[in-house]
């Protein structure tokens, strides 16, 4: 879609007229228009057609890439349209003073005036009418705006300020001319009716609102432009030898820049020398710092902590990581969200509806009492204090605060349509491996038999060290990060399928599945069952041999992220139906959902089936779809939300309509609250708007002057009219103020703290035999975090060695799945 940026527009009127101009274009497919940016979004239609379709409603448009445009830099002419604002107010209110002075102070309390003044009430009329034509002409942008919005078949928010101020000002002028013709005590009569200050203080009243209104609004714009500020202006590159700054946008792919400890990377790249400390934040909304070396990917507006970094620019600035992020934002906001058509349908016929509303109520006001200056009064209220601005401002600004707070935390949505369907949603489909699980081996268990734990851990290392295997990797990884020795290995082999053998300390060592060891040692049926009951949970059982014993076994698997299940305990908690959809064999993922705590599993299905089931649980309610790899786009494109890892496939990315930066499921659950509370939002600005037009317009036009003596004066209505908008702006800044991203490893109080002991002591309630304590056994050794397990349900307690760090609520979920109760951890 093409996006336009559109001059001229004042009200939710003005927007509805741009629209339906635009959409009647032949060939435009969609098009929509926020009011909150001044931009437009239209599909299927060439630019000079929707500028020519655009100006004939009576606005301007250009093309966001500047091309067409004449005009200047919108965030310089926002600038001088707040400038030009301020300008106006103040001579407004310099002029406003003496005339509500004599209007008010003069007229109704007797201040002093000249007696020359004084006493010809002809002369203050005048002087009332010069301040208030003064005022009128200062702030003859309304006039303009309204009367050839109105000439064009499109009243707006102009328009009823215009004809309200116009016909106060009239009316008035009418009559100073009954005033001449009439006796000295006519005349000081007559001087109670005019309304020159109503006339002259709406115009100036509707100047503040529209101020306060263009502060308010320029907060919510405050994400992209922090965003923006983030990314450097200048990298230093090498070239010809020699170190040179250049600006960000002239750095080419290829070229090479260095990067100094305390500055921030200017574009994407790959480091190919040296090493440091980055912080991703401001991309991932991640504040722990990310260790860089030869070959990590580096991204622009990241900060490098420590170290010196040279690298490699794989990415133009317009391409890089920040850059996608910020024109997801800005493309999000610019789009319409479907709740917002109902009020663009009401903004749509609410000014000419008003002026209709206005029109007779002067008439039957007139008629009532046969006072044409109070039958002028009500219909200028009637006029000033609708405002079409609420509606046409409802929705835009709580999208703009929730899309910018999204990309502050690392979750961007693309449309506004993504962000209020993930409020509605009701249901949560997640893929396995690489979603809820970490999509890479991991070892889990480790089972020493005839030797002790250290000697098969040793050997473990040596054998593996040698393997280019996933299952090897793992182990390997493993035993590094416990410094395991490794020993020499002569004669190593890989046995294709099966393991890998080699001759450590002239004893003849192997490992591999059950199978090929069976061959080659005494396998006791201990270990047979060993094996059987870890490949029930859906695990990898490898054997070790040294001769023809059997050394032990250690199990591998794809674990589960250290957040996924508090992630889904919370979905749960949020009343939301969550199902785990994946390929893998039924007994795996059976043994994966029951540990993450899913509703429901989905196993053995390909990717066609997998949106086949996303489509069927759309039925039900909104369907939110998790998944990172190509096999999940097409489930990801059905469901009614699509949200990818950061981390997935390009394929998932394109097809998803929210992206998590930090692959965290916690994210999934910052996302679906983020959503639920902007269209929260959305209902209370709604909700206002239409209440305050439903009840403000009979006040105005005086319904309820004969049953309660209520009125409304129409300065009083211009200063309700500035405020409403008002109130919706910053009814939806108020979202600013929750954290939506309270990160499960950030935010628990209990988290393991590096530098403390990683031994825990759990206290379980509920274990009554053996088996009780086989079950929490089994699922503590489940976890990739846990070395060792020691239970006892006589004491009530299981006694666990850490890995690394590891949340409380892991902990407790994975004993509570089991049915028994943590009463506490220590």
């Amino acid at each position: 879609m093409k996006q336009y940026t559109i001059t001229g527009m004042s009200c939710a009127a003005c927007s509805a007229k741009v629209e339906k101009a635009v959409s009647a274009i032949a060939g435009v497919t969609e098009c929509t228009v926020n009011l909150l940016t001044n931009s437009m979004m239209v599909e299927g239609a060439d630019d000079l057609a929707v500028i020519a379709a655009v100006q004939a409603a009576g606005y301007g448009a250009y093309p966001k890439d500047n091309t067409f445009a004449t005009e200047e830099d919108p965030e310089l002419a926002s600038k001088k349209e707040k400038l030009a604002i301020i300008t106006r107010l103040t001579a407004s209110l310099i002029l406003l003073l003496p005339l509500m002075y004599i209007s008010m102070g003069h007229i109704m309390w007797g201040f002093w005036l000249p007696s020359i003044l004084a006493k010809s009430p002809i002369a203050i009329a005048l002087i009332e009418m010069l301040l208030t034509a003064s005022v009128m002409v200062i702030n003859q942008r309304f006039f303009i705006s309204g009367f050839k919005g109105a000439l064009k078949g499109s009243p707006n928010m102009d328009t009823l300020v215009a004809l309200g101020s116009g016909a106060s000002f009239l009316f008035s002028l009418y009559l100073i001319f009954k005033m001449i013709y009439s006796d000295g005590i006519s005349a000081h009569a007559y001087l109670h009716e005019l309304y020159f200050e109503s006339a002259a203080m709406i115009v100036t009243l509707i100047t503040v609102g529209k101020l306060l209104e263009a502060r308010a609004k320029g907060k919510t714009t405050s994400a992209i432009k922090s965003l923006i500020s983030l990314t450097p202006k200048t990298a230093t590159v090498i070239r010809e030898g020699k170190e040179i700054v250049i600006p960000a946008k002239e750095v080419l792919v290829g070229d090479i820049f260095i990067v100094r400890p305390g500055e921030s990377i200017a574009i994407d790249g790959v480091v190919i020398e040296g090493e440091g400390s980055v912080d991703e934040s401001a991309l991932t909304g991640e504040s722990i710092p990310v260790e860089k070396s030869h070959g990590s990917a580096v991204y622009s507006a990241t900060q490098n902590l420590s170290g010196y970094l040279k690298c490699k620019a794989t990415k133009a600035l317009e391409d890089t990581a920040m850059a996608q992020v910020i024109k997801l934002v800005s493309d999000a906001t610019a789009t319409k969200a479907p709740i917002a058509k109902a009020a663009d349908r009401v903004a749509g016929i609410f000014v000419p509806a008003v002026i209709l509303i206005s029109a007779v109520t002067a008439l039957l006001w007139f008629f009532i009492n046969g006072s044409l200056g109070y039958a002028v009064a009500r219909a200028a209220s009637v006029l000033v204090i609708s405002c079409p601005c609420a509606l046409g401002l409802a929705t835009p600004v709580a999208i703009m605060v929730g899309c910018g707070i999204g990309a502050r935390g690392g979750v961007l949505f693309k449309s506004s349509a993504a962000l209020e369907a993930t409020g509605r949603a009701k249901t949560v489909a997640l893929d396995k491996t690489g979603t809820i699980t970490s999509g890479e081996p991991t070892v889990t268990d480790v089972f020493a038999i005839s030797a002790d734990k250290g000697e098969l851990i040793s050997c473990a290392a040596s054998l593996e060290s040698k393997s280019e295997h996933p299952l090897a990797r793992a182990i390997t990884l493993y035993t590094n990060r416990i410094g395991a020795e490794i020993l020499e290995v002569d004669g190593f082999s890989a046995l294709v399928g099966s393991g890998v053998q080699g001759v450590i300390n002239g004893d003849s060592c192997c490992c591999g599945n059950l199978n090929l060891i069976r061959a080659r040692a005494d396998v006791d049926e201990e270990t047979v069952a060993l094996c059987e009951r870890l490949s029930d949970e859906g695990k990898t059982p490898i054997v070790f041999s040294k001769g023809s014993s059997v050394l032990g076994v250690i199990a591998v698997a794809d674990s589960i992220k250290p957040d996924s299940v508090a992630a889904i305990n919370a979905l749960r908690r949020m009343g939301m139906y969550t199902v785990m959809l994946t390929g893998d064999n039924e007994r795996t993922a059976k043994y994966v959902g029951a540990i993450a705590g899913v509703d429901e599993v989905v196993a053995g299905v390909m990717p066609g089936d997998k949106e086949a089931r996303v489509r069927e649980l759309s039925r039900s309610g909104g369907v939110v779809m998790v998944g990172d790899g190509i096999n999940d786009a097409p489930a990801l494109v059905s469901a009614d939300v699509g949200i990818a890892i950061g981390r997935g496939t390009d394929i998932a990315i394109e097809s998803a309509d929210v992206v998590l930066m930090s692959s965290s499921l916690m994210d999934v659950v910052s996302a679906i609250k983020l959503g639920r509370a902007t269209l929260r939002n959305i209902h209370e600005n709604l909700f206002w708007a239409f209440v305050y037009n439903l009840l403000g317009i009979p006040l105005a036009a005086g319904v309820f002057a004969n049953l309660f003596g209520w009125e409304l004066s129409p300065m009083l209505a211009a200063a309700a009219m500035s405020l409403s908008s008002l109130f919706v702006v910053m009814n939806a800044l108020r979202l600013n103020l929750y954290n939506f991203f309270k990160r499960y490893d950030k935010t628990n109080k209990n988290t393991v703290k590096e530098g403390d002991k990683m031994e825990k002591i759990i206290k379980v309630a509920g274990m009554m035999c053996p088996h009780c304590e086989g079950r929490v056994r089994a699922a503590l050794q489940a976890s990739e975090y846990v070395l060792e397990v020691d239970v006892s349900y006589k004491k009530g307690v299981a006694r666990v060695k850490l890995s690394s760090v590891v949340s409380d609520e892991v902990l407790i979920s994975i004993v509570e799945r089991e049915g028994y109760k943590v009463t506490e951890i220590k």
